[in-house]
């Protein structure tokens, strides 16, 4: 029985239009790509020589896309496999390319490997700016002795709590759909390594909690779990005085006339070094924290009222107040500390196109010759293209050239083309947007007189407070493509010109 059979009873079905069907009597070369634009890619670099199959569909959302039975059996019959990597995709599709290729075939993560063919890559920052901390879970390191790979897992579990009321830690999706990842004295949280994710937090009643976690390492879905070290414990201050707080105390009572070291601000995870096995406080920039002598402030500004409806049901009843920490990034926002969205500068595409033709040769040698004539091709339009881009925008007024979006997929155009990201963080939607929330945005649009804010098509659900207020202020929603294709644009020289296009025209 071959190896998609057993994967792909656990995969839920999902997508749009059916993918081209692979077997095992087609004479091109059958290439799986994660994304349509990577698919774009290798088909102006293939031409007729390849058959192209893209796991992601257009108009989803690629950070959190679950393959289909079809997906798999597709990549169980692949000749190469191109990912973009640097935790871009979700673990699922990873996990699925990884686990049902053929022994032999390569699987090239383009992001990563197109830095040797002189790719640009960028840190991956984002805009710290809640009243509140900005609370994750962090994977730190590689795990290479113990023999880990992209596909493995790192397991944090709660193995106790301690507070006066209920904790839970939960991810909000794409679209507003909540998932429990800690409740009551229970859960476990998933990561790649390497990786960390945003987490809302979220407390019933004020007073002091613990939350005790233990790390573990997947090294493969058939393989046991490696131990990663001692649990530790994690103090939260929900609407008390953080700075009298002992993080060492048994009794939640305990006071600390020494006072804490306390976070209260910025961005910061629950971490856990997969390579040394501690668990320990990560904050912004590189800080390690101590959880013995470290409390977490969760002040009396994160009261929150509870929506109505059944979806946030297990924080409590509609209209009832919890204090919150919110997730700030929606979506299963699992990443790195590199940008993954390399593409959005013209210039790493050129390289993602040398490594694409230099792969096909590899596996394809007859056809070398028809590989290195479309790679000349297309590079040179892309050459073209990445001349207008820079034309385009260097055309919209200096004053004017500042990118208001919901998600962080511009980095790279913003650093190749002389655009700054001004940038706003949507907020979570299980909280009614604060007035401080509204004010912010208000007045980031107000004082750089921004005349347009940008939306990408297939996120536009997940963006109501950014739409409210650019209306409010008589500013513009226009449209900018980060990650995904749909039924208007569907190759990657159209995407980038619509963007340049659509820049120039709504902020001039």
């Amino acid at each position: 029985m071959r190896a998609w059979l057993a994967a792909a009873t656990v995969l839920a079905l999902g997508g749009c239009a059916a993918p081209p069907a692979f077997t095992g009597d087609e004479d091109r070369v059958q290439v799986v790509t994660t994304t349509g634009i990577l698919a774009d890619l290798v088909r102006n670099v293939g031409g007729d020589r390849v058959l192209v199959d893209a796991l992601v569909p257009d108009n989803a959302d690629p950070h959190g896309y679950e393959p289909t039975l079809r997906d798999v059996r597709n990549t169980v019959y692949a000749d190469l496999a191109f990912s973009n990597y640097l935790l871009l995709e979700p673990a699922a599709v990873i996990k699925a390319l990884d686990a049902n290729l053929r022994a032999g075939v390569p699987n090239i993560s383009l992001a990563e490997g197109a830095t040797t063919y002189a790719a640009e890559i960028i840190p991956l920052v984002e805009d710290v700016s809640l009243d509140t901390i900005w609370l994750g879970l962090r994977a730190h390191g590689t795990g290479a002795r113990f023999g880990a790979t992209r596909s493995s897992d790192v397991r944090l579990t709660a193995t106790g709590v301690e507070g006066p009321g209920e904790l839970t830690a939960y991810l909000t999706g794409s679209f507003g759909k909540p998932e429990m990842i800690f409740h009551g004295k229970s859960g476990t949280a998933v990561l790649p390594a390497d990786a960390h994710t945003h987490m809302s937090w979220a407390f019933t009643e004020p007073g002091i909690y613990r939350l005790t976690l233990r790390a573990d390492l997947a090294i493969a879905p058939d393989a046991g779990t490696v131990p990663l070290g001692p649990p530790r414990t994690f103090t939260f201050a929900v609407g008390v005085d953080p700075h009298s707080v002992n993080p060492q105390a048994v009794n939640p009572q305990g006071v600390n006339p020494q006072g804490a070291d306390v976070l209260g601000q910025g961005h910061a995870d629950l971490a856990v070094d997969i390579d040394t096995g501690a668990l320990y406080l990560h904050a912004d920039p590189d800080l390690r924290l101590d959880p013995a002598t470290t409390v977490i402030e969760v002040p009396a500004k994160a009261l929150q009222e509870i929506p109505g409806g059944t979806a946030f049901r297990f924080l409590g009843r509609g209209g009832e107040r919890v204090y919150q920490l919110p997730q700030a990034v929606l979506g299963r926002h699992v990443h790195g500390e590199i940008d993954p969205h390399l593409w959005q500068d013209a210039g790493n595409a050129q390289a993602y196109t040398e490594l694409i033709r230099d792969t096909l040769i590899g596996v394809d040698p007859a056809g070398t010759s028809v590989y290195r004539a479309n790679a000349d091709r297309y590079l040179s339009e892309l050459t073209a293209l990445d001349a207008y881009l820079t034309e385009t925008i260097a055309s919209i007024p200096v004053s004017r050239r500042h990118l208001v979006t919901t998600h962080d997929a511009f980095g790279y155009l913003a650093h190749a083309y002389g655009i700054p990201v001004a940038g706003f963080v949507t907020p979570n939607p299980a909280a009614e947007p604060s007035l401080a929330d509204r004010r912010k945005l208000t007045e980031t649009l107000r004082t750089l007189r921004i005349p347009a804010v940008f939306l990408e098509p297939n996120l536009r659900a997940r963006s109501s407070t950014l739409v409210e207020v650019a209306r409010e202020q008589g500013v513009a929603v226009c449209d900018i493509y980060g990650d995904a294709f749909d039924d208007r644009i569907t190759t990657y020289l159209a995407m980038m010109r619509f963007n340049a296009d659509s820049l120039k025209r709504c902020l001039s």
